[in-house]
């Protein structure tokens, strides 16, 4: 069972070997890397390329740890046992699952991603160290322990907003995805626009890096942000000649919307074309 590219993603050889070896240890894979590197489509794709079902669980700052084991619905059971409802007696009727006690409970294996861990709090990360390294947890309204009948394969994405606790740090298995480099970056491209012209893959290419390689820019855009530029420049028939300008470093893009995402970074292209026409 190895995990290689797909019809839809281009994986490096180095990201590659990571899926695989978190795979053989059975541990869970940490991937980092700026946002639109897809991290997120990782996931998808090593489910996919493995022929598992994917479960995903998307954190946010208000998520807690107990959310991804289960959560006790208290208020419907005091709101039937209030009407008489029979149910009522069976406490586990409102126990409400999460998508860690789904993956375990699966008769088969699944991929489990935990999108964007570090917008949570600090502590979120610890709070499932345990269940991570020994695939079970107790469900203290019941009694039980719920144990991973298959071990799930864990892919973790993190934005780096928030430094990881050292102690989860050590069961993982770390991976940084490295932004793409010109080649790469084709291939991903012909991967998503197979027909596009190649004049004009290759100018949006480099205007794209260029404009990367801008110093002082705020938010560098990402391969998903060039995904979505050349999508615009291909449905507006925008000639290569126009990103063919050698002025192309300082100026502008065409659709740059697509492309630069705040009034900061917008203003710096402005003043740099400005001192380009003088």
């Amino acid at each position: 069972m190895k995990f290689d590219s797909t019809d839809s993603y281009i994986a490096t050889s180095e990201l590659k070997t990571a899926v695989n070896a978190a795979i053989a240890l059975q541990r869970p894979l940490l991937i980092k890397g700026e946002p639109g590197t897809g991290k997120t489509m990782l996931a998808e794709e090593v489910a996919e390329s493995l022929g598992k079902r994917l479960l995903q669980w998307n954190i946010k700052s208000t998520t807690k740890a107990q959310q991804g084991l289960y959560e006790y619905d208290a208020v419907s059971r005091l709101r039937d046992s209030q009407l008489g409802d029979e149910k009522v007696h069976d406490i586990g009727n409102y126990i409400v699952k999460g998508k860690l006690w789904e993956a375990f409970e699966a008769d088969e294996q699944v991929v489990l991603l935990i999108d964007e861990i570090d917008k949570a709090d600090i502590e979120f990360p610890n709070d499932l160290l345990q269940e991570l390294d020994k695939m079970e947890f107790f469900v203290y309204e019941t009694q039980k322990i719920v144990k991973a009948k298959q071990r799930p394969i864990v892919i973790i994405t993190s934005n780096n907003e928030k430094e990881l606790p050292d102690a989860f740090l050590r069961r993982c298995f770390f991976h940084y995805i490295r932004f793409p480099d010109p080649a790469t970056m084709q291939q991903i491209v012909d991967v998503h626009f197979p027909k596009l012209k190649q004049e004009l893959v290759s100018e949006a290419l480099q205007m794209f890096f260029d404009l990367r390689d801008i110093p002082g820019l705020k938010k560098k855009p990402s391969t998903s942000e060039l995904i979505d530029w050349l999508k615009l420049l291909n449905s507006d028939d925008i000639p290569e000649d126009v990103l063919r300008n050698r002025d192309s470093r300082s100026a502008i893009p065409p659709l740059y919307g697509a492309l630069v995402k705040n009034e900061q970074d917008v203003q710096l292209l402005e003043r740099l074309a400005f001192m380009t026409r003088r």
